[in-house]
């Protein structure tokens, strides 16, 4: 008999290794190298291709890219529009799809609610690596979901999960959490490198074979990244993540991998009792302000996805008592916020150097793009000169390091949504100002950031 092919793999970042050697190269981490029996590449006794030939499957057709068929592969419905929203348009068969979040921010509950009400009309079975029978029956209880028709299995080996799925023959395969599963073959523990990659690759294939929708539950690092290795977000097609504090109503999903649909998507949800809720209309809950409207508060238009969001941004600039003043941003990249800072003060004429300079985008909202530098700065300025901007103004506008204001995507599609909930007054990038204004609303274009504190 051929002697069985190994491996040593390190359990902390997934590196391989010929022998064993007590400390990894790769991340310097010591008695992390575990043994791992490979499997034989070529299980029909053809020779690897070489000198002496190929003997192996010469079946294999080679196509013409222009041959191939474009048929639109049917997607099917989450039963939420903002899940869908997120993957692209829908579910599609044969894709894995790793769903990521804090503890606590309401995985296993979307997928829950999700697999409860698509058992009605299709065959989903759902595996519980962390949970017991029991456990998730009485969360559905609580959910008040529709629980007749859904295929329950509590199980954390790969193999026996593999099987039974092919007897039963699911169209959506549920895995709550991808860090629980292992593979018999594999001596070390659930959760390591070695064991999330190996799981994953072994149910991936199984979802590309038998066109089955796969759904994967993952574990975030205390940095907000997903835990595992990094191969495991290329192995999959979509990778989504659900954020959102305990102490918070609302969950955002954003998409940050998909190979079916934008990777920049945005889907609201709103946690209740009865769980998740998707929110349709997420510029109306970012909006929830004050009567009396108070110094270094202002509303700014973000792009997420396809639709434009309305926002709330406040900063509290405090004079400091201490010889390094903070800078402290919540939603936004704090190094964006210190560079925006100095613009102020070398095209503004403002200072801020020796000020406590404190923001945060309301509702929890994290803004990636650029396109709120301008409301950053002019809610600084309202703050620093302690005087209210009006309720009615909304803002958005890429800043320059020369002090100009750029122009951002969709313009035109965000002052019709700031119209659409009634604000009045504009302040905007010269490129984006539209030849004609919404009715009843003024649009200010401006050039340089001096213009736009002449605005004011």
């Amino acid at each position: 008999m051929a002697k069985a092919k190994s491996a040593f793999v390190c359990t902390e970042c997934g590196a391989e290794y010929r022998k064993w050697q007590g400390q990894c190269s790769s991340c310097q981490e010591w008695n992390t190298l575990s043994e791992v029996h490979l499997a034989s590449a070529r299980p029909g006794g053809g020779t690897a291709p070489g000198r002496s030939g190929y003997t192996g499957d010469l079946s294999r057709e080679v196509i013409d890219l222009g041959n191939v068929d474009l048929s639109e592969v049917p997607r099917m419905s989450s039963t939420f529009a903002e899940f869908d929203r997120v993957l692209g348009g829908g579910l599609v068969p044969g894709s894995a799809v790793l769903l990521g979040g804090n503890p606590g921010a309401g995985k296993s509950t979307l997928l829950l609610q999700t697999a409860c009400k698509l058992a009605q009309q299709r065959r989903i079975l759902y595996v519980t690596g962390e949970e017991s029978l029991s456990q998730v029956a009485m969360r559905a209880h609580r959910l008040q979901l529709p629980t007749n028709g859904l295929k329950m299995l509590a199980e954390t080996s790969v193999e026996t999960i593999l099987a039974v799925s092919e007897r039963e023959k699911p169209e959506i395969l549920v895995i709550d959490s991808i860090q629980t599963m292992h593979l018999e073959d594999i001596s070390s523990a659930p959760g390591g490198v070695a064991q999330v990659r190996e799981s994953a690759a072994a149910l991936t294939r199984f979802a590309k074979k038998t066109n089955t929708v796969l759904l994967l539950v993952g574990h975030v690092t205390k940095d907000g990244s997903l835990a595992g290795p990094k191969v495991l977000e290329h192995m999959i097609d979509a990778s989504l993540l659900l954020e959102g504090g305990a102490d918070s109503r609302f969950r955002t999903l954003r998409g940050q991998k998909n190979r079916f649909g934008a990777v920049n998507e945005l889907g609201v949800f709103a946690m209740l009792e009865q769980g998740l809720k998707e929110v349709k209309n997420p510029s109306a809950i970012f909006l929830s302000r004050q009567e009396e409207q108070a110094p270094g508060s202002l509303v700014m238009v973000v792009w997420e996805g396809t639709r434009p969001i309305l926002v709330e941004v406040q900063a509290l600039v405090d004079e400091s008592a201490l010889g390094n003043p903070r800078r402290v941003a919540v939603g936004v990249d704090q190094n964006r916020l210190a560079m925006l800072l100095a613009v102020l003060n070398r095209h503004g004429g403002l200072f801020t150097g020796d000020q406590d300079v404190f923001l945060n985008v309301v509702g929890g909202v994290k803004v990636l793009e650029t396109s709120a530098d301008l409301a950053v700065l002019l809610a600084v300025v309202s703050s620093l000169q302690n005087r209210a901007l009006p309720k009615e103004l909304v803002v958005f506008g890429e800043v320059g390091l020369s002090g100009e204001i750029r122009p951002v995507p969709s313009g035109q599609e965000r002052i019709a949504e700031a119209a659409k909930h009634g604000f009045l007054r504009a302040i905007v990038p010269r490129a984006n100002a539209p030849k004609q204004a919404p009715r009843g609303m003024e649009v200010i274009a401006v050039d340089k950031l001096s213009d736009a504190l002449d605005a004011l």
